[in-house]
């Protein structure tokens, strides 16, 4: 599911990665606002926020919000640019790469929030938005923009447009890409909304605190290491047939 692009991405490698992304996702939303009061997966309140305090001349007040925009900007910004930098290895998945410096970001302050008090809770907020940039642009990028996993007003707003087409005689033909990107919009929506109870449960009932962030690593991890046994499985058995018939 990390490896395959362009043509040879299916339904199911978008399914699979949606849900593990999403998933992680919705466990970030739910450990960075109950910990830190601020929402750490999407921009758009941030943005609201700091046009406010401009508007109202609160110009320091809003250098705040302009950091956690500047944040998720430049994680997709480092993610879409390590992967154009190490596209031409063919011996090396360049989707792996965001992944393990996002897992590297949540992992890191998990064990910062472990051994210390946090003093300043911006830097936080900061490190979990570009750690989203990182996540919604590789996966952008992996799936021709079909998945985006860090944040939900443009998902709800094109199953609304793609529920209403299947009402109508002249969608009929592209009915059943219709109710594909329909399936995989409720499967990320569903999947963040299920990490989001996970990681609610895991802070607040269990007292994780911002330690829930280790389970959502765990499950990058996991996922990756099961991708590559999988791929390395897969030409193994390849390679083994081919000699079979040689």
């Amino acid at each position: 599911m990390f490896r395959h692009q362009g043509t040879s991405r299916t339904l199911i490698h978008n399914l699979r990665i949606a849900t593990i992304l999403s998933f992680v996702a919705g466990i970030v939303n739910v450990s960075g606002f109950l910990s830190l009061g601020q929402l750490t997966t999407n921009v758009t309140g941030h943005f609201a926020l700091f046009i406010s305090d401009v508007a109202n001349f609160q110009f320091w007040k809003g250098t705040i919000y302009f950091l956690y925009i500047f944040s998720f900007l430049f994680g997709s910004f480092s993610s879409s640019f390590l992967i154009e930098k190490f596209r031409g290895n063919r011996k090396l998945n360049v989707f792996v790469i965001p992944t393990l410096l996002e897992c590297v970001i949540l992992i890191t302050i998990a064990l910062i929030s472990h051994i210390q008090k946090i003093e300043h809770s911006d830097v936080i907020v900061c490190a979990l938005l570009f750690s989203m940039g990182l996540q919604n642009s590789f996966v952008t990028k992996i799936s021709n923009a079909v998945v985006r996993t860090t944040h939900l007003t443009g998902l709800f707003t094109d199953l609304g447009i793609e529920l209403s087409q299947l009402f109508f005689s002249e969608y009929q033909q592209h009915r059943s890409k219709i109710k594909s990107t329909i399936k995989l919009r409720v499967f990320i929506i569903c999947f963040f909304f299920l990490g989001g109870i996970i990681g609610g449960f895991l802070y607040s009932r269990l007292n994780f605190k911002l330690n829930t962030l280790l389970f959502g690593a765990a499950i990058l991890l996991i996922s990756l290491f099961y991708d590559d046994f999988r791929y390395k499985l897969i030409r193994t058995k390849r390679k083994y047939n081919q000699r079979k018939k040689n």
